[in-house]
């Protein structure tokens, strides 16, 4: 079967967040499926079939870390989304049945293609003892993401004190389901982008996400709130970076990116 690496949330190759891809005509075995995550090694590796015709969805997908299966992933469903379009598997709007309900992407004139994601509850809560050293920054408030991610989101000072994060990875681990989100408003908005923000998530074997789509459902309502906008533009300063064209639509919010697939190969067992 063929396999592929697409980048995602970028318009060039080596940016952006990697993630396998593999199109299949049913899903093998749990075991099987994390271990090709494991071997191609990337944040997650999505996995998708076609599905009857007449149904609520198109494709069924699924997410794996090279450590578990994830809820919810915004970077692997790009790449799959763009991996069906640019291969001719399926044309126009994309209905995936996923565990976190129908997602819906969509390709865009530009060349782009947005997701329809559940926008999840943000929960004010106290900041955990320990969160600041384990982070190297002090919080200046934290919210609770919810059941679908299970990150704690914390808002930093400024945008230099978030790229400069240095953060014991086993520490942060004790304090939410899958990790940490930090973020803050841009210095420059003229730069093109509203906020930026970094996503530490050891529990699923990631201790930096490159740019992470899921993590966008949260940062979105949370600085459309603040911004008093509701179409934005977030910078994850990760290594490899990316843009995530953010905009809320109630309980809905969608993700927008390009995505370039750098490899495709075999796969041969």
């Amino acid at each position: 079967m063929r396999i592929r690496v697409v980048d995602a949330f970028t318009d060039r190759p080596f940016a952006g967040n990697p993630a396998g891809v593999l199109l299949l005509d049913s899903f093998p075995d749990d075991a099987w499926l994390q271990s090709v995550a494991l071997e191609v090694n990337h944040a997650e590796t999505a996995f998708t079939h076609r599905l009857a015709e007449g149904g609520e969805a198109d494709w069924a997908l699924r997410w794996f870390t090279p450590a578990v299966e994830v809820a919810l992933c915004g970077h692997a469903t790009l790449a799959a989304a763009h991996v069906l379009h640019t291969t001719g598997a399926h044309r126009g709007p994309v209905r995936f049945a996923t565990r976190s309900g129908v997602l819906i992407a969509t390709p865009d004139a530009d060349g782009s293609i947005t997701l329809d994601f559940p926008t999840p509850p943000l929960t004010p809560v106290e900041t955990p003892d320990g969160v600041a050293e384990a982070l190297g920054a002090e919080p200046l408030r934290t919210l609770d993401t919810g059941p679908n991610t299970g990150d704690l989101l914390v808002e930093l000072a400024d945008e230099k004190t978030v790229r400069a994060l240095a953060p014991d990875h086993r520490a942060l681990a004790r304090y939410s389901e899958r990790g940490i989100i930090a973020t803050a408003r841009a210095e420059d908005p003229s730069r093109g982008y509203d906020f930026v923000s970094r996503c530490f998530f050891p529990n699923v074997g990631i201790d930096e996400d490159p740019v992470t789509g899921s993590a966008h459902t949260a940062l979105a309502p949370f600085w459309s709130e603040r911004l008093d906008r509701p179409a934005l533009t977030g910078l994850q300063a990760s290594p490899r970076s990316g843009l995530v064209r953010t905009e809320v639509r109630g309980g809905r919010t969608l993700l927008s990116g390009h995505a370039v697939t750098v490899i495709e190969g075999e796969l041969l067992t």
